[in-house]
């Protein structure tokens, strides 16, 4: 009899407990609880499998299995390239299960890496434009024309001291910090992300708390697991995550999830929440009132981790600095927020909330929350979305506990590379401008909007995994920068595809998909470390055949390089002569003179900074290098658990100072790490001292990396900084609340996404374009006859405050009423002179702008075609959804600087000459709505306390020296 999904997963839970009881480690694989459910890693030489296509007939392939990991999204899972050892092709890919994140286990996207590289429409050698920017008309060039260009502006830019007209932005790093680290090299504060329309508002939630801007729960060993996201398909570390989570539930674990729609997490969830958008806060601050008002929380727990006498020290000096006051003010501080304010905020019934308050209080330190995106990335003060659950988990007690809250510090490895170029000494306002002191991340999208005020332009302008036009909102704005050469000089596409962007650049440069570059990566998944390695698999093939390869070029097809060969050689012609004190940064240590290459690269990095690789790679005879191209990946550590509870080591402990607030600072010089992971930085006390711990009942403890050492509910860099009406988790009402709604607007969701969409990385991966190529608009039936709608299918028109899209509808009751929902992640175009395009999901269209307006009408879906991939005159559907993206304003939030997707819109039917996927933007009124939101912001210049751009404590990527943060007098 075939057993039940619950009883699989106890049957499995079983057996990795017997196999980890032996010492072993345990593999699941898709049809078993065995290793014989993946090839085992002693026969990847030379695997042999039966094709299924030759049947009835037995016909054998031969495969070397080549490890690399999975770029399209950021969870990095394991990969096993299966190369047809007759003639080195890559047939498809699998899991790994050596990779302790993914565990051989991958989602659709995985597996569709193979659509990237055999895509019959990328991108396979360097390209130029000819002719206006967007015409369409490309030459060919070759690598070293492209090169000696770049090399020349960005020379003269730096020799000129015009270093801030130069950016690299970013959409999906490769790998922890390569790319910070050459514009270090130049001395250039030119990194950009997209992260401030991703997740910063999540992060900034978590950083204010404990000083790391991610959270890893131990879902696995959770009692009771809360998701403010649709996680289970499309949420941070889906994957890893994923499994974990299933395997927690078929233990007995609950699951609570908060989301609007029904995503296929909430059918899996004991307790599915559809709030009203943006009052998730509200609900999670009931939760807390429940704990302290029931006397649930752990009270020996926030004695001595919260910084609640800093808290009676700032706001309430009358009273005894003594815990009892501190437990009387928690009482106050929350006792607004009971289940009846929640319920009239959410729309939950009030009954429902305490259930589930009293299932978190019965999860005690096993309690495993997470947020990301979702709400913490769509509203107005999301980023209190994420502080308010991590109230909950502070509460409880459960952080750093078996089943509880980690951070990811904790549970993730960044080794140190060969060379650390200095900190730039310069500061880059186009991306960390004075109106945002306190955000979490560069301000991106905004990008066009400086570049209109004046406040700087750019002589060259990269993008690498990175579609600015289609990705952020406002991309006709950003349309009308990228065509600006009095704005953007020259624009560089570092690619593997078309996209919406790159048919602006002046140059488009191919680059590797995940079987084609290098990288290394660690992510936090459970409570252990480990590290990744991604490499072009037919260069280690052909090396396990005893050839030499000394570049990407000579394994890729066509001329497709890597990243990181390309910034090496790109930074040696920047800097021939080492002149500039560049070319020192990308220099051979073993052979001075010559070029670093990546096998030196990674060589020195896993010897010298991985514990435990290198004696891991001498029990099987190999180097640290070949270890990892043989396996793929390799497990630092498991079982860390509360790092901050770590005694601080007496010889790190001289000239102490012990602040009244018990923070520890110390003379004793800061012992060398391996582990470089982004975190807060302390600064020091007066006299130069560093912080290395925190006092807790006598005893000098790591704790966090906050100025007191502790778990901050009281952020004294909020209250110093000019929001001290913020400085304590709280509700912030979204700029979508029902009050700031006109009677006929709705709000749009928008922050959900497909889970089999890959967006930036390629829009033809045909199998997942097949399952996913539409996004129509959730409406609910009650709405729906409201408006006026009949039918599924039938077009309304979405009205935004800068323009409409128009797209199909979809009756369902799995949207809340007075809610509308639309995926983003859809809606690929380009225009019909555009001759590169991705034939699987890009729709042609005409694109005419106007005085300050855009309209965008569809001219044709797309269609079978001929190509070398006989599959594309397979395809059956027409529709790839709408562009919605281009019809939203900028909402930066004036703290996090996340933007806020949530959008009040007006939805109608269609009109009689509205089409499916036309759009109408104003962008005249796009700057109007960039001004609102800029007022609602407090600069550095009228409220930095110490004469600085932003606190230096605050986490930074490519963190500029200490004197480019002081603020410069106008005068």
């Amino acid at each position: 009899m075939a057993l039940s999904l619950s009883a699989r997963a106890k049957r499995v839970s079983a057996a990795r407990k017997d196999v980890e009881s032996r010492g072993e480690t345990f593999y699941q694989g898709p049809s078993g609880v065995h290793l014989s459910a993946f090839p085992p890693k002693e026969r990847w030489d030379d695997w042999v499998e039966v094709s299924s296509r030759a049947w009835p007939r037995k016909e054998e392939h031969h495969y070397m299995l080549v490890p690399t990991t999975c770029f399209n999204c950021e969870s990095a899972c394991g990969l096993l390239a299966y190369v047809d050892r007759e003639d080195m092709h890559v047939r498809k890919f699998e899991g790994n299960p050596e990779h302790p994140g993914s565990r051989g286990r991958n989602c659709a996207k995985g597996p569709a890496t193979i659509n990237q590289v055999t895509d019959p429409d990328r991108i396979l050698y360097p390209l130029k434009r000819v002719g206006k920017r967007g015409s369409g008309q490309w030459e060919r060039i070759s690598w070293d024309e492209a090169l000696d260009a770049l090399a020349a502006r960005i020379r003269a830019a730096i020799i000129e001291e015009r270093q801030n007209e130069i950016m690299v932005s970013i959409g999906r790093p490769g790998e922890d910090g390569f790319t910070e680290r050459v514009l270090a090299s130049w001395g250039v504060d030119g990194h950009n992300s997209h992260t401030n329309v991703c997740s910063s508002g999540g992060r900034t939630g978590f950083q204010f708390w404990m000083g790391t801007d991610r959270p890893s729960p131990d879902h696995a060993n959770a009692k009771v697991i809360y998701l403010i996201s649709s996680h289970l398909e499309t949420g941070h570390y889906f994957n890893p995550h994923a499994q974990r989570i299933i395997e927690a539930k078929a233990n007995g674990a609950k699951v609570i999830v908060l989301d609007t729609r029904m995503s296929n997490t909430a059918t899996h969830a004991d307790y599915w929440l559809s709030p009203q958008p943006g009052s998730e806060a509200a609900i999670n601050l009931a939760i807390a009132r429940h704990l302290i008002v029931t006397g649930r929380y752990n009270r020996e727990f926030v004695r001595r981790w919260w910084n609640w006498d800093e808290y009676l020290q700032a706001c309430r000096p009358d009273l005894p600095a003594d815990f009892a006051s501190f437990e009387a003010e928690l009482l106050r501080l929350y006792d607004q927020y009971t289940f009846d304010y929640a319920a009239a905020e959410s729309g939950i019934d009030a009954a429902t909330l305490e259930e589930v308050a009293e299932t978190v209080a019965g999860a005690g330190t096993r309690f495993a929350p997470h947020c990301w995106r979702s709400a913490a990335a769509s509203n107005l003060g999301g980023w209190q979305v994420s502080r308010t659950l991590t109230l909950i988990s502070a509460l409880l007690g459960a952080i750093g506990t078996e089943g509880g809250l980690f951070a990811n510090t904790w549970n993730k490895f960044v080794p140190k590379p060969i060379h650390t170029p200095p900190h730039p000494r310069v500061w880059q306002e186009l991306t960390w401008p004075m109106e945002y002191p306190l955000a979490q991340n560069e301000m991106s999208f905004l990008l066009p909007h400086f570049l209109k005020d004046g406040r700087g332009r750019l002589d060259t302008y990269f993008i690498r995994v990175y579609n600015p036009v289609w990705t952020n909102p406002d991309g006709l704005s950003w349309m009308e920068v990228l065509t600006d050469e009095q704005m953007v000089g020259c624009f560089v596409a570092l690619t593997p595809t078309w996209n919406e962007s790159a048919y602006y650049a002046d140059y488009v440069l191919p680059m590797g998909h995940s079987s084609e570059r290098h990288d290394t990566h660690s992510y936090e998944q459970y409570d252990g470390q480990w590290l990744g390695f991604r490499q072009p698999v037919l260069r280690a093939a052909r090396e396990r055949l005893g050839e030499k390869i000394t570049d990407s070029r000579e394994v890729n097809p066509g001329e497709v390089w890597e990243e990181n060969e390309f910034w090496i050689e790109l930074s040696w012609r920047i800097d021939p002569d080492g002149s500039l004190g560049i070319r020192q940064y990308h220099e051979s240590r073993a052979n001075p003179g010559e070029k670093l290459t990546v096998d030196e690269y990674y060589g020195w990095m896993f010897e010298n900074s991985v514990p435990g690789l290198p004696e891991r790679a001498a029990k099987e005879g190999l180097t640290p290098l070949e270890f990892m191209r043989r396996y793929g990946a390799f497990e630092i550590a498991k079982g860390l658990g509360a790092q901050y509870t770590y005694p601080v080591p007496s010889e790190e402990l001289s000239d102490v100072n012990v602040t009244p607030t018990g923070r520890v600072y110390t003379a004793a010089p800061k012992p060398a790490n391996p582990n470089i992971v982004p975190m807060g930085a302390p600064g020091p006390d007066d006299a130069g001292r560093r912080a290395v711990g925190v006092e807790v009942d006598g005893v000098v403890r790591r704790g966090f990396p906050t100025p007191s050492g502790k778990l901050e509910f009281y952020s004294s860099t909020l209250a110093n900084w000019g929001w001290p009406e913020h400085a304590l988790p709280g509700y912030i009402k979204s700029h979508v609340h029902p009050e700031k709604l006109a009677p006929d607007q709705m709000v749009l969701l928008s922050t959900f996404r497909l889970p089999t969409q890959i967006h930036t990385r390629s829009a033809n991966s045909k199998w997942l374009d097949e399952l996913a190529h539409t996004n129509p608009v959730w409406i609910h039936p009650s709405d729906a006859k409201r408006l006026g709608v009949e039918h599924t299918g039938d077009l309304v028109r979405v009205q935004t405050d800068i323009g409409y899209f128009v797209a199909k509808a979809w009756i369902t009751e799995g949207i809340r009423p007075g809610v509308v929902a639309c995926s983003h992640h859809m809606g690929r175009w380009r225009t019909a002179n555009q001759k590169g395009f991705a034939g699987g999901l890009m729709a042609t269209v005409d694109l005419e702008r106007g005085d300050g307006d855009w309209r965008m009408r569809r001219l044709s879906g797309v269609r079978p075609y001929e190509s070398s991939d006989p599959d594309t005159q397979r395809i059956w559907w027409s529709d790839t959804g709408v562009h919605q993206n281009l019809t939203f304003p900028v909402h930066p939030d004036p703290i996090s600087g996340m933007h806020c997707w949530h959008q009040a819109v007006r939805v109608t039917p269609a009109g009689p000459q509205d089409e499916a996927g036309d759009i109408f933007v104003d962008t005249n009124k796009a700057r109007e709505v960039y001004y609102e939101w800029l007022k609602m912001t407090r600069p550095a210049g009228s409220c930095s306390p110490d004469g600085t751009r932003r606190p230096h404590w605050l986490m930074r990527p490519l963190k500029p020296s200490a004197e480019a943060f002081q603020l410069v007098s106008e005068t």
